[in-house]
């Protein structure tokens, strides 16, 4: 192909239709609705489990882990058969796990629908880039990576907006509804994809897939039960104890060492020859790596802001699915057209001053927060930190997907989506977990803080509150579970009102610390425009960036 020296194709390239696009776009939107219509149907789903808030955060994780953990096989199985082949089944297998989530009886249930619909998506992460690769070039395959991220940030929208609707007039089943119709259509539109033959050349490495799912899987039940069974001291709900140590930290550090093994495990496969469960070339040079770093940094603190916003005004404030909506909205559609029209600064600025721009955006966005935060959040301040987040985060992710697809020969273009995946997921699950037990514990800290110096809650009051298992709550509940004088229950609301901000305002601070530390990845990004996926250069398949 002639492309230009920015990497965009010369006039003599023809422009394909924008159809399999469709298509492609669909398939990410069947994911991210599903997982951003959990935090909108919380409430609801709180109700009809009678299950606490940080269960419904459990089924984002079980998915994101699902998805994180069998990515890599996803890729290969995708390189093995072929993209629009993996891709049409693991739709239909998406619509059976969405027919689960709607009807389900119980959060058991509930969750295992989740852990489905992650297995389909493990499958279908890698097919979307693969299909980009495989049906555009030049600029339509950079406006092309720029619709996927802003079809990820649209499905966003619709879920925050339909599942507010729907949650609050209706229910929450009928969102998940509509994901069983969406992936008929998906299925259908798919026959507009250009046919891949696959390469049955391809191997699988089932020791590498073991490793990787072991590694990921350790690494986010660990962090979704770091405040289930103790930070450090092992509570009453741990399933077992180490000398009193909590199993969730174990369990994270066990992870880690796995995945170094898998590493290892990789480096030598493909000194032996031999075909590795990802291509450790998407990640060889220090760019690549710094923009692995910098998304899973982005994409966890969106998903921690995703927890925290409707668990404070569903859970907390006790108000609708639609007033979460609302709320969100905003945020939502900054990110949709942030991913869309970053794009358009490619020609001007760097992908490194893009990006620290948009941490820096991010930081000064959550710091904003923490200090304007009330009870109202369609206040006039909290909106503007609530853009701010969207300009920098929907303008990031589209970036750094960018840039290390840029980077990798279109061979590599399902590694690529693969370690997109991995690293999406595995920071979605680990953020959303983070915030759950982030949250909990500061609220935990704040009541008994506040309990132990309160002269005007008497101990046998005080007994009432199930000082092991204080968690987010709305007034109108504790108000009910309490028998006490009415001067005592003002001040037990109150404490518990001013701890549950108190515990928010710090919980933005340390995300905008976590916000302004990944300016620091940023640094090591490429100063090249992001254009087409290169073709394999003629020594060792890698694109030189300047």
């Amino acid at each position: 192909m002639t492309t230009t020296t920015a990497g965009h194709p010369s006039s003599a390239d023809a422009r394909e239709s924008w159809v399999p696009m469709i298509a492609i776009a669909l398939g990410q939107v069947l994911m991210s609705f599903n997982v951003a219509s959990l935090p909108v149907a919380m409430g609801g789903m709180v109700a009809s489990f009678n299950v606490p808030p940080t269960t419904v955060a459990t089924g984002i994780v079980m998915y994101s882990m699902l998805v994180a953990g069998f990515v890599m096989l996803g890729a290969k199985l995708n390189q093995r058969y072929g993209a629009v082949r993996v891709f049409r089944a693991v739709v239909l297998l998406f619509g059976v796990a969405q027919i689960l989530m709607t009807f389900s009886p119980n959060a058991t249930m509930m969750i295992t629908a989740q852990g489905l619909s992650g297995a389909a998506g493990a499958a279908l992460v890698p097919s979307l880039v693969a299909l980009i690769a495989e049906n555009y070039r030049g600029a339509q395959q950079a406006t092309a990576l720029g619709a996927l991220g802003s079809a990820r940030a649209g499905a966003g929208v619709a879920a925050f907006l339909i599942g507010g609707i729907l949650g609050t007039f209706i229910g929450w089943r009928p969102v998940f509804g509509i994901l069983i119709v969406l992936s008929v259509i998906v299925f259908v539109l798919s026959f507009r994809l250009k046919r891949d033959a696959g390469r049955p050349e391809v191997q699988i490495d089932f020791a590498g897939v073991i490793l990787a799912a072991v590694a990921i899987i350790c690494i986010s039940f660990g962090f979704n039960n770091l405040n289930r069974w103790g930070l450090a001291i092992a509570t009453p709900g741990a399933p077992f104890n180490l000398a009193g140590f909590s199993p969730a930290p174990v369990l994270i550090v066990i992870g880690i060492m796995v995945g170094f093994a898998f590493v290892t495990w990789t480096h030598g496969r493909q000194r032996a020859g031999k075909t590795p469960l990802l291509a450790l070339q998407v990640i060889d040079n220090p760019q690549e790596r710094a923009a692995v770093y910098a998304m899973f940094c982005v994409v966890a603190l969106e998903a921690m802001l995703n927890f925290s916003v409707p668990l404070y005004i569903q859970i907390v404030q006790g108000r609708s699915a639609l007033a979460t909506a609302i709320a969100m909205l905003p945020f939502n559609l900054t990110v949709f057209f942030a991913a869309m029209l970053i794009v358009k600064a490619y020609p001007r600025f760097t992908p490194r001053q893009i990006g620290q721009a948009g941490f820096a955006l991010c930081t000064i966005a959550l710091l904003w927060l923490a200090f304007v935060v009330r009870n109202d959040w369609s206040a006039g301040p909290v909106l503007i930190g609530l853009v701010l987040f969207g300009i920098g985060q929907g303008s990031l992710v589209t970036l750094l997907f960018n840039v290390l697809v840029t980077a990798s020969p279109k061979e590599l273009a399902g590694d690529v989506g693969s370690l997109r995946g991995t690293t999406n997921n595995l920071a979605a699950a680990v953020g959303t977990a983070v915030a759950g037990a982030l949250l909990v514990g500061l609220l935990s800290s704040l009541i008994l803080g506040s309990l132990a110096a309160n002269p005007k809650l008497p101990p046998e009051l005080q007994a009432q509150v199930n000082l092991d298992g204080i968690n987010f709550v709305s007034n109108d509940r504790l108000q009910s579970v309490m028998a006490a004088t009415t001067a005592q229950a003002e001040e037990a609301l109150r404490v518990n009102t001013e701890a549950r901000l108190r515990a928010l305002k710090i919980g933005l601070m340390i995300m905008s610390a976590v916000a302004l530390l990944a300016i620091i990845p940023t640094s090591r990004l490429p100063n090249y425009i992001p254009g087409d996926i290169p073709n394999p250069s003629p020594v060792g398949g890698r694109k030189q960036t300047p």
